[in-house]
């Protein structure tokens, strides 16, 4: 097809739409009409119209002056992972994890303040917490959650820790955003998260983050278990290992 051709079917309104979709991906505590304009390079009603589009659609949400991403993208994402995507191919490894410790092995990517599950291989142990692909949790109380938060740059960073609901959902659910602040960078350094019981009592994980190949972090895998199969001790030494080598494998595989 010649240059003429490309430039007739080119539409430019979709490519800036697109990329307004991007922008806000990249800042899931959400951006105000201003901010959206000058790094979209748009005027301000420019930038207006596309995200009032979005917002009517269903692929954005607006609270106040501060629009972000809808949870109606991950049915487009859910699609394409129906298909032969990452977690296709990433499942053998992963269902070797899982089988290894006879304990669920997840994937998650994070989706505003929560962390959304990408894919998942049961263990044959039951827990009481009812998880799917599609299964949206709290990042701030997870380990996958932390280690993806682990990922962001540092203003975005301060904007979750800002912004985000925080609760105590259990007795020892770190509620204060000082210390969680801190969790989160022992988890950028350590390169690995565990939360014990913070999400529900008598529930452990421990996850790793999936990184490209510019070292960015997309994606997180973990394993969870209940507190009477694996002390915290046990997981670092016993099912780290086995999460870093399936880490490696993945990003060898589709980034390297």
């Amino acid at each position: 097809m010649d240059e003429e051709s490309v430039s007739r079917d080119h539409v430019g309104s979709l490519e800036r739409g697109l990329a307004v979709m991007e922008i806000l991906a990249r800042h899931p505590a959400g951006m105000t009409l201003t901010e959206m304009a000058e790094e979209a390079g748009l005027t301000r009603a420019g930038a207006r119209r596309f995200l009032l589009t979005l917002t009517a659609t269903g692929y954005a949400t607006q609270s106040g002056r501060l629009f972000s991403l809808s949870p109606r993208l991950l049915t487009v994402a859910r699609t394409w992972l129906g298909g032969a995507s990452l977690w296709t191919f990433a499942a053998p490894i992963m269902r070797e994890v899982a089988g290894q410790f006879d304990e669920a092995c997840n994937a998650a990517v994070l989706s505003g303040e929560d962390v959304v599950y990408v894919a998942r291989i049961p263990g044959r142990r039951i827990l009481s917490v009812s998880l799917d692909v599609g299964t949206r949790l709290p990042a701030y109380c997870t380990s996958m959650g932390r280690v993806l938060l682990s990922g962001l740059g540092t203003d975005e960073l301060k904007s979750f820790l800002a912004e985000a609901k925080i609760e105590r959902r259990t007795p020892k659910t770190i509620t204060s955003r000082g210390t969680l602040g801190k969790v989160i960078d022992a988890a950028r350094v350590d390169n690995f998260a565990i939360v014990d019981e913070e999400l529900e009592l008598g529930l452990r994980s421990i996850a790793v983050p999936i990184c490209d190949r510019t070292g960015k972090t997309v994606a997180a895998i973990n394993v969870s278990t209940q507190s009477a199969r694996f002390s915290v001790e046990a997981m670092e030494r016993e099912i780290l290992p086995a999460l870093l080598r399936a880490k490696q494998r993945i990003e060898e595989f589709f980034f390297v």
